[in-house]
């Protein structure tokens, strides 16, 4: 590649005798030249116009080639600029290495070595320039990516959400009271989780995975789910296998919201004191989400009317998961749980109150 035929190369000297002999090597070499007697003129035409390469005498007048070389450097420090004197001063090309020149030429300047610094100046300018042009590019296809993926991520998410929302759905299909208890756990378990300083990517998978808690039922026939007297222990143990049946329904899943539902399909009925299913978990080895919908399936339970139990008012409530009955003891929940729902109850009522009228 002729880098020369594509350079322009300002030359500044207070010698015109020198100006016109260098500016004709120059032009006889292909180069596009421009020439300026002294270094202020040199600063207003590099200010208005694009150059290659500077070839500048340093002893000038008003204003010296190396003070040229550090005005340009201070807005172009890639900007090649030959420095030349008629003293081989080796202290002086020290100093013009220093602040950055791109090479130190005695004057009179031999044709061939002036040839030779100008191709490796100009081949080194067209290297910076196709480097910066490389990384534009690269800037430009990361930004494209980057908005590939956030589009494709957001794709994804809406697609989750989707499904999430398609199974809750299911979830409410088959029992219209069941449809507004799983509408009410969203809100219940966003109250706990917010209470207890959750993050916010929990409390929002919390609150869409949580009405999913209960997916395993389509597996449980209708005599056994609706029945309206005791079931028998053989049938209780049919209702328990809704915890498994919920957890292969959505496992495998990488959306964040149906890997929470299926956590929460697991093991929402495990309890601190180790009495729950269908693992016998106990304590903190039950996850959060697990131990928040275990107390707020127990409250919403109790205050819904079933056809085999009669429904419960918000105190009545309160007190049977804070004092115990018998069949549910505080010992079944964990006491920070408990603690925040002791807090949060009044929001339960309302919450209640407003859903089961719509």
């Amino acid at each position: 590649m002729n880098v020369k035929k594509k350079s322009t190369v300002l030359l500044v000297d207070d010698d015109r005798y020198v100006l016109e002999s260098l500016a004709d090597i120059l032009l006889e070499q292909d180069y596009n030249v421009i020439t300026c007697s002294n270094a202020i003129e040199a600063e207003r035409y590099i200010s208005e116009h694009v150059i290659d390469i500077i070839l500048t005498d340093i002893c000038m007048p008003e204003v010296t080639g190396l003070e040229l070389l550090q005005r340009v450097h201070k807005s172009d420090p890639q900007l090649p600029v030959i420095l030349m004197t008629a003293f081989a001063d080796l202290s002086i090309a020290v100093e013009a290495i220093k602040s950055g020149a791109f090479d130190f030429i005695v004057k009179p300047c031999h044709p061939d070595y002036l040839n030779h610094s100008l191709n490796k100046a100009a081949q080194h300018n067209n290297f910076l320039k196709l480097n910066n042009q490389y990384k534009l590019y690269l800037e430009g296809m990361v930004k494209k990516r980057t908005k590939e993926l956030v589009q494709a991520r957001q794709e994804s998410e809406d697609f989750g959400t989707d499904i999430v929302e398609r199974l809750t759905t299911i979830a409410e299909f088959r029992d219209t009271e069941a449809g507004v208890h799983v509408k009410r756990m969203g809100f219940f378990s966003e109250l706990i989780a917010e209470h207890l300083g959750m993050p916010a990517d929990f409390i929002n998978s919390l609150k869409r995975a949580s009405p999913l808690h209960d997916i395993g039922k389509i597996g449980v026939s209708d005599y056994i789910l609706f029945k309206l007297g005791p079931l028998t222990p053989v049938e209780y143990n049919v209702i328990k296998t809704h915890t498994t049946h919920g957890s292969k329904i959505l496992e495998g899943s990488s959306h964040p919201e149906l890997k929470m539902a299926e956590s929460v399909a697991f093991c929402h009925h495990e309890r601190w004191d180790g009495t729950g299913y269908p693992r016998g978990l106990t304590g903190n080895n039950i996850p959060m989400e697990g131990r928040i919908v275990m107390i707020v399936d127990q409250y919403d339970a109790l205050r819904s009317e079933r056809p085999y139990k009669p429904s419960l008012n918000h105190k009545e409530v309160c007190r049977i998961i804070t004092g115990g009955d018998g069949r549910t003891m505080p010992g079944h929940f964990s006491p920070e749980i408990l603690d925040a729902f002791i807090h949060m109850a009044p929001k339960f009522d309302a919450v209640f109150s407003e859903l089961n009228n719509h």
